[in-house]
């Protein structure tokens, strides 16, 4: 499959947003959302992926179930979306839009404090 250009993936990322829910919208504050082509040094080293695994997105940041009064003055949280394992995996421009939707679900989820198995079981 072709690689979208950054525009068109950035399309894709922000329909995922447009299609989750407005209960999890209206409380996603404080959180960057950001495009990048594949997973860098440093992430890959924190997740202790090998050189042949790799990740649709990522969240960095304190779960929303993990904060407590003290929680202010810092920066914003971050998902991460990777372009290019994202479209390697992909069959064409509409399944690719599909993982996107899927992977933004999955890394807003985490951001709500929701591990592996809550979002796999909110999603059957």
């Amino acid at each position: 499959m072709e690689v979208p250009t950054d525009k068109e993936f950035e399309e894709m990322v922000n329909a995922g947003l447009e299609a989750l829910p407005e209960l999890y919208l209206s409380r996603l504050n404080n959180v960057a959302i950001v495009i990048d082509d594949q997973p860098d040094a440093n992430q890959r080293e924190k997740l202790k992926l090998r050189c042949h695994e790799s990740l649709f997105g990522l969240y960095e940041g304190i779960p929303l179930t993990k904060r407590n009064n003290n929680y202010s003055l810092v920066l914003p949280d971050k998902i991460t979306i990777f372009k290019l394992p994202l479209t390697h995996a992909s069959k064409d421009k509409a399944d690719l839009a599909e993982q996107v939707r899927h992977t933004v679900w999955h890394e807003v989820a985490h951001f709500y404090g929701l591990d592996h198995d809550q979002i796999h079981k909110l999603e059957s």
